[in-house]
């Protein structure tokens, strides 16, 4: 779920409320905030109006434009079809940043000189709108030529998104999220205005809506003329937010009208309707499946479950429809019937907004404000299910906090959330549950809203009265561990395997392998290929890979922990990787022909299994399963773990695969710790490359290591990013290592960055008698 503070402000009072603050309140009442981010448009970037507008004469997809930025009239050079006379848009003037290194300047294009550039939405930072300029409106605030538009509130915002649990469906809209806030801040909710232009024609002379039979939902109906209805940018923008915008001017104000207030809205073309004596009909009724459906001509939608696109090409009149279902009702229903639902039973099956009048007054007086007509009246079924009642003991309540909360704290909490309080008597509370809160169904659920208002950490602990016996052992810690690199290993593409511990003895001879001493071997072995113990597990998955290549599969990727043995036939356990082939499906991005798997990403997936490693080159080959030139050790904390390497191309061939790499690790030196978080600056980070001239027989790990004794708190992270070597540099080679410099307590001045960078390079001078490459 997605709000931002400025959406959040039209709500519910929050300016004296700093964002850092509402997102720990959000943590502590149960609504977890998974990122925040500062939406800020760069400085040097100004409201400009478009003045005039010709083509240009030596290319015929530029045009030159004449646009007045408050201080003076500039001519801008630009590309984007869309631009106009007329238009007040973004402009970064010369000298502005826009970041990565893209920074405004006096240039000429075609030969004609342009002073700055006019911007779309993603290159000053916002959410993507169209493939041109962004045109501004009054709805970020009144537009004055030349101011910045990093003074525009509306524009700079907060965004902050919440992982919800699936029971919370009354949090997902800003008005859910509002009404949290005020519970915990005691503000009052501000008072949505309800103003609806109307054309003065009731909906009887356009619309006929029949029922057929019982429904289960509730739903409104108008009509709406939208000819004149333009969707301004400043809801454009928040809908690019969600990642939801279609460039629909109607099916984006449903989305973001349905995501302000949680009302499930829906629209028609009213030529869609059945046409009845010029009056449009539509027919709601159950289809074979039970679920309630809108016909015109056709099936129109099935209500809460699955909406059509809304072709906006076709009419400029729209059936509006608003509606809510019962959630628990609903998805035991799909789930029973497997029915194919579509994005909007997201909400519907969590929780929707039941006050469906609210939100389509909200709606309304929303698309009319900016050129929407509205027919007069509105066809309506409110026939809701009663609203739960629970008698709640506060003696009880408090017994399972286990402290004494006041009657009087415990009524203001539960009303401040939307529950209607009656004290019946001195000990017990009548509390009428609001039916967007379909979760709560007992006293215990009533007890968990008044503690996470309260603050789980304003409760006082207090001792278990039964004494639990330890039982974490070792193979208790194991079984975890072993269950977090299965989850891990799946996350990162990986498919576990289970082969037998025995091997083909013949086999594992002809590929170097280790085998167990011959009067260990299996005695009465099952089949003649399984007569011994196995000493790896890599060959049991490089076979599993050449199966499934049998079958006409294109990428394999598998990983098994087990048991080996060595040649005493002692055994550990290990974690096996082996991964064949593409490194993913064939898609559009790929132009239907995905790369292989190489090392590098081969680690990458391995190292976020199995946690951080170093790699260092094998000091010793020890099978003819590993490639003599890709390969190395894992190490960790300075103890070398297990081995990565590709296959061998003669073994790859035997077994008919593609590129192919294998890792295997012990399972014991894996670490399962918890991992600390460090707090991260706030203040922005600086990059800066650094090229030395290094002798060919020098390993990348001595430099590594002089500039980790360094111990400088600015150097947050170091990269080798470019090996260079030609016939100047001989018997050497640059190497380029990327610097990523950030401090927690400022910003970091030229002086700091140059003494940081200068303390670098003494080091390796002194150390290793490295320079700098000319």
């Amino acid at each position: 779920m997605i709000v931002t503070r400025a959406w959040l402000q039209e709500y519910i009072d929050i300016s004296s409320i700093s964002t850092e603050d509402i997102c720990k309140t959000l943590n502590s009442i149960g609504l977890e905030v998974d990122s925040l981010e500062e939406q800020k448009i760069p400085k040097n970037v100004v409201v400009g109006k478009v003045l005039e507008k010709e083509k240009h004469p030596d290319a015929d997809k530029l045009n030159i434009c004449q646009v007045d930025i408050g201080t003076e009239t500039v001519q801008i050079v630009c590309g984007a079809k869309n631009v106009a006379a007329g238009q007040y848009v973004p402009v970064a003037v010369n000298g502005c940043d826009l970041g990565g290194g893209f920074k405004i300047k006096k240039a000429k294009l075609r030969g004609v000189e342009s002073n700055g550039m006019i911007c779309s939405s993603t290159e000053i930072g916002l959410a993507k709108l169209n493939d041109g300029i962004l045109e501004l409106d009054d709805s970020i605030g009144e537009l004055i030529i030349g101011k910045q538009l990093s003074d525009y509130p509306l524009l700079n915002d907060d965004i902050i998104e919440i992982e919800l649990t699936a029971n919370r469906g009354d949090c997902l809209s800003i008005n859910g999220v509002a009404r949290e806030l005020r519970a915990f801040y005691n503000i009052p909710l501000i008072e949505q205005e309800i103003e609806i232009e109307t054309n003065n024609l009731g909906i009887g002379q356009v619309l006929e809506v029949q029922t057929k039979s019982d429904l289960d939902s509730i739903f409104i109906y108008t009509v709406a003329n939208t000819k004149d209805f333009r969707l301004p940018v400043l809801q454009r923008l928040r809908v690019g937010i969600l990642d939801k915008f279609k460039e629909k001017d109607l099916d984006d104000a449903l989305t973001y009208i349905t995501h302000s207030t949680g009302v499930i809205l829906n629209a028609y073309a009213k030529s869609d309707a059945k046409a009845q004596n010029s009056i449009g009909t539509i027919t709601l009724d159950k289809d074979k499946d039970g679920f309630d459906t809108v016909t015109g001509d056709e099936k129109l939608s099935t209500i809460c479950i699955l909406h059509n696109d809304i072709n906006q090409d076709k009419d400029s009149e729209y059936i509006i429809e608003a509606s809510y279902t019962n959630p628990e009702d609903l998805s035991k229903k799909v789930f029973e019937t497997k029915k194919k639902t579509g994005d909007v039973y997201y909400k519907s099956s969590r929780g929707s907004e039941p006050d469906i009048k609210m939100g389509m007054d909200i709606f309304c007086t929303f698309i009319s404000k900016f050129g929407a007509k509205i027919y007069n009246g509105r066809e309506l079924s409110l026939d809701t299910e009663e609203e739960l009642m629970i008698d709640a003991n506060i003696n009880k309540i408090n017994a399972i906090i286990g402290q004494n909360i006041e009657k009087v704290k415990i009524e203001k909490i539960l009303s401040s959330l939307g529950f209607e309080v009656k004290d019946t008597d001195k000990d017990v509370l009548s509390i009428k549950i609001p039916l967007y809160r379909h979760d709560i169904k007992n006293i215990a659920d009533i007890t968990e809203e008044v503690v996470r208002i309260i603050g789980i950490d304003n409760i006082k602990a207090k001792p278990l009265a039964i004494d639990e016996v330890n039982r974490i052992n070792q193979t208790s810690i194991n079984l975890i561990k072993k269950n977090d690199l299965r989850a891990k290993a799946i996350t990162n593409g990986f498919y576990e395997t289970l082969t037998y511990v025995f091997a083909d003895k013949e086999k594992l001879q002809k590929y170097s392998l280790p085998t167990v001493k011959e009067e260990l071997d299996v005695l009465n072995p099952i089949v003649k290929e399984l007569d011994t113990f196995r000493t790896t597990i890599l060959l049991n998955l490089v076979e599993a890979c050449a199966n499934n290549v049998k079958f006409g599969l294109k990428s394999m990727a598998f990983f098994e922990i087990g048991k080996v043995f060595d040649v005493n036939r002692n055994e550990s356990t290990k974690v096996s990787f082996v991964f064949s082939g593409q490194k993913e499906l064939e898609s559009i991005s790929n132009s239907g022909k995905p790369e292989n798997i190489d090392f590098y990403l081969f680690a990458k997936k391995v190292l976020n299994t199995i946690g951080k490693f170093d790699l260092e080159p094998l000091e010793k080959i020890e099978n003819d399963l590993i490639h003599p030139y890709q390969n190395a050790s894992v190490i960790v904390d300075g103890e070398k773990i297990g081995f990565i390497s590709k296959l061998h191309p003669s073994v790859a061939n035997d077994y008919d695969l593609s590129d192919t790499f294998i890792s295997e690790i012990d399972f014991d030196k894996i670490k399962n710790d918890l991992t600390k978080v460090d707090k991260y600056s706030k203040f922005q980070a600086s990059k800066k490359d650094l090229s030395i001239v290094v002798p060919k027989s020098l390993e990348y790990k001595e430099i590594k290591s002089v500039i980790n004794s360094i111990n400088d708190e600015n150097i947050k992270q170091f990269n080798l990013i470019d090996i260079y070597s030609d016939e100047k540099l001989g018997d050497k080679d640059s190497l380029t290592i990327r610097f990523v410099l950030q401090n927690h307590e400022k910003t970091l001045e030229e002086d700091d960055i140059t003494t940081t960078m200068s303390n670098i390079i003494n080091s390796l001078n002194e150390k290793l008698g490295l320079t700098l490459r000319d």
